[in-house]
């Protein structure tokens, strides 16, 4: 019998099985999308494209017509699919109004995080894609994230790393460009610590992890007060709701 590395239809289906958990007790698409016309940031390929396996979208459509081939109809999109790997392909779904929970694919059930791996090739922890981070509520209030999600959410991972080597070293690269990118900026990298707790990569210290209390962690965007809040509603056209919890 041939020896396939990578995950199979089979594996995302026991995957999705131990990663259920919802991010947050709070309906965090609640407070991004009055600012998105509407829909949470990470649901609308506007913002953020999803990218799976070729054979986890084998599974979805076993399961669901929820999930379709994502077309690509400008220059912008196929510049940021086009190192996407031959294994994987870009995908789109009907639209957070016809979300089925259990059909949610592995890149919508870790938005916005990413397992965050050192130079020793440790995973320990979960950090963020901070390319969203203005647009993102949840990213300017990380103490929300339920634990449940954070002990599912490494274990996916590990089950994901333990079949597919490429998988891994695109995180491994993911980390390393993030340390570089906020070395630059001066700036820390929040992450949350793979057993719980607050922590943050030293800029220009060759990747040096130190306890954070969440108050180091910058809020960002529209996100960094209730006023400031308030004011990107109304310009976005948006429709005002009641106080952003934690904002």
């Amino acid at each position: 019998m041939p020896k396939f590395e990578g995950m199979q239809p089979q594996d995302y289906g026991v995957l999705y099985d131990r990663f259920k958990a919802s991010v947050s007790r709070y309906d965090c698409g609640k407070y991004c999308a009055p600012l998105n016309n509407g829909e949470p940031v990470c649901c609308t390929t506007s913002h953020a494209i999803p990218i799976m396996d070729k054979t986890e979208f084998k599974l979805l459509e076993t399961r669901s017509d929820l999930w379709h081939k994502f077309k690509i109809t400008n220059a912008a999109d196929r510049d940021l699919l086009s190192d996407m790997h031959k294994s994987c392909m870009a995908a789109e779904c009907k639209g957070p109004a016809h979300c089925e929970r259990d059909n949610r694919s592995f890149a919508c059930r870790a938005f916005p995080f990413y397992p965050y791996i050192t130079k020793e090739d440790k995973v320990v922890g979960l950090a963020t894609y901070w390319t969203f981070e203005d647009r993102c509520w949840l990213m300017s209030n990380m103490q929300v994230v339920e634990a449940d999600f954070i002990k599912e959410f490494i274990i996916a991972y590990e089950m994901v790393f333990e079949k597919d080597s490429y998988e891994r070293k695109v995180m491994r690269e993911q980390s390393a460009n993030h340390r570089r990118r906020f070395s630059r900026l001066n700036r820390i990298i929040p992450l949350i610590g793979r057993e719980g707790g607050f922590f943050k990569v030293m800029p220009n210290s060759h990747g040096e992890i130190r306890p954070a209390r969440i108050e180091e962690f910058k809020k960002q965007g529209p996100f960094g007060s209730e006023r400031a809040y308030q004011k990107a509603i109304k310009e976005a056209g948006g429709t005002a709701i009641e106080r952003s919890p934690l904002v």
